[in-house]
């Protein structure tokens, strides 16, 4: 098991000693915690680097094996391929510690290490490139052991780091290797809060400390803390983190306390730690932020334009390509729908409701008419389960999505596109813009026929607040991870996973 946390509430527990810089230590501790992290972390980090050199030159010589004695008909590779799977892994390898890519295989989530992986990948098979360019060896090189060798090296690198996230996660959790330390710094509820994720995570909190001033704040006359009061604070707690000897001191801070959160950093400067600062009450505002080089000033973009020129620019390409071959090749189902629908119930075969495009601004969207009303704007009612307004073609028609396929000229007009936020009626979104502070975000890009949150099955009645916010929360996450290839995944699901129809009534 993980070495129980030492857990401090109160900054008066540590002693005036330790911040005069006296040898006696608090009387809290008998002895300074051992740091076993440094050297078992260290340990197998090395066994990790060293595996992975080894996989990748194991990896890239036998695809060169496969390859010269599967498809060129050679007996053995020749020495060259040797060479350069020596070199492909060097490069590789100097590239991962450049980016410090192996320590933070306790901290990043396996995803992302495994994608950081992939990056350094790409980068050495590409410096490979180039040098097979530069020393004139390119002629003479196989193109079909060189891809074969990237993928071989692909497989074999990412297969490796999510078994060695996994074993080390695991070893954590059983304190064969100990555990990041860290000191959390803020509010109690926060700490409280963000210490139960950590826990989970296995890593080690060795204090919970108030923030410099919280006390006074928190007091009934809520006169601001002197000066004198909070230095005193400060210097108690960079004495418990000499002490303690962290790894990390997390910052839990609100936009309300910002100034007081820069002060309190200058003054952790001094220490060997790392200093983190966590926004609690706006995560979402930090959670695409980074850091950026504007003039000569740095600044932390915390919001950008979610699709670059050339992402727009792919997306409206394959919304053109897949729009006309739909609306060529569904035809005759198109024209057997609406002489359906005539046959039906009296009323229009499509009808044109009103919803909020790309950047909140009001577009005409096309529907085959499903009920025996054409409600719009504040008219606007939501469908609900065995609603009576909904005709006996309207109920197939939105059971199976057909009602939707209308919507292709939209996209052909560039108010929508195939994969997007599902656009909701004007009347819909005044309900819930003012209750969900990010729901405008949604309409960063254009709204879609289909999305992620309709994949996920949150689609049909938003009657409760809850369910609106798990739709917003969807969408947004397909904005801040929007990629090609994630909307040729919607796609797919859209057409062949059980989760799309749920809810369609």
């Amino acid at each position: 098991m993980v070495k129980t946390s030492y857990m401090y509430h109160s900054l008066n527990r540590v002693p005036d000693a330790a911040v005069a810089g006296a040898a006696i230590p608090p009387t809290e501790y008998a002895s300074r915690p051992r740091r076993r992290l440094n050297s078992d972390l260290r340990a197998v980090v090395a066994v990790m680097v060293a595996t992975e050199y080894l996989t990748a030159a194991l990896a890239s010589y036998v695809a060169s094996l496969i390859y010269n004695c599967g498809f060129v008909g050679s007996t053995f590779p020749e020495t060259r391929y040797i060479v350069s799977a020596i070199c492909i892994a060097s490069l590789l390898i100097i590239t991962a510690l450049g980016f410090r890519q192996f320590l933070s295989v306790q901290t990043q989530p396996r995803h992302s290490f495994i994608i950081h992986g992939l990056g350094a990948i790409v980068l050495a098979f590409s410096l490979f490139l180039s040098m097979l360019f530069l020393l004139k060896f390119a002629e003479n090189y196989s193109r079909g052991t060189f891809l074969l060798q990237f993928l071989s090296v692909c497989a074999a690198v990412l297969w490796g780091r999510a078994v060695w996230h996994r074993a080390v996660h695991n070893a954590v959790s059983r304190g064969t290797i100990e555990a990041l330390r860290l000191i959390l710094v803020g509010d109690a509820a926060q700490r409280a809060s963000f210490g139960r994720d950590l826990s989970t995570r296995g890593i080690n909190v060795v204090a919970s400390l108030d923030a410099p001033g919280a006390a006074a704040r928190a007091a009934a006359d809520r006169e601001p803390p002197a000066s004198a009061d909070i230095d005193k604070e400060i210097q108690l707690i960079k004495a418990t983190c000499r002490w303690l000897l962290p790894d990390h001191v997390i910052l839990l801070t609100t936009a309300n306390s910002l100034h007081m959160t820069c002060q309190f950093s200058r003054c952790l400067s001094d220490l060997p730690v790392t200093v983190l600062v966590v926004l609690v009450d706006s995560p979402d505002v930090l959670a695409t932020s980074r850091v950026v080089e504007f003039g000569h000033a740095l600044a932390i973009e915390v919001l950008r334009q979610p699709l670059s020129a050339f992402d727009l620019f792919v997306k409206r390409s394959f919304d053109l390509i897949v729009a006309t071959i739909a609306l060529i090749v569904l035809t005759p189902l198109l024209l057997l729908v609406a002489l359906a629908i005539k046959l039906d119930s009296p009323g229009p075969v499509l009808f044109r409701q009103t919803r909020h495009g790309f950047n909140n601004t009001s577009i005409r969207i096309f529907k085959f008419r499903t009920m025996t009303t054409v409600e719009d704007g504040s008219q606007f009612r939501q469908a609900v389960r065995n609603d009576p307004r909904i005709t006996r073609v309207g109920r197939l028609l939105r059971r199976t999505n057909i009602d939707e396929l209308p919507q292709l000229l939209n996209v052909l007009l560039g108010q929508m596109s195939i994969v997007g936020p599902r656009p909701h009626a004007t009347a819909h979104n005044k309900m819930f813009e003012k209750r969900i502070g990010s729901f405008a975000r949604r309409h960063n890009v254009k709204p879609g026929l289909t999305g992620w949150a309709q994949v996920n099955g949150c689609r049909g009645e938003t009657d409760t607040l809850a369910k609106m916010q798990r739709r917003v929360e969807l969408d947004l996450q397909y904005i801040d991870n929007w990629s090609f290839f994630f909307d040729l995944r919607i796609c797919v699901l859209t057409l062949f996973y059980k989760k799309a129809y749920v809810n369609a009534f």
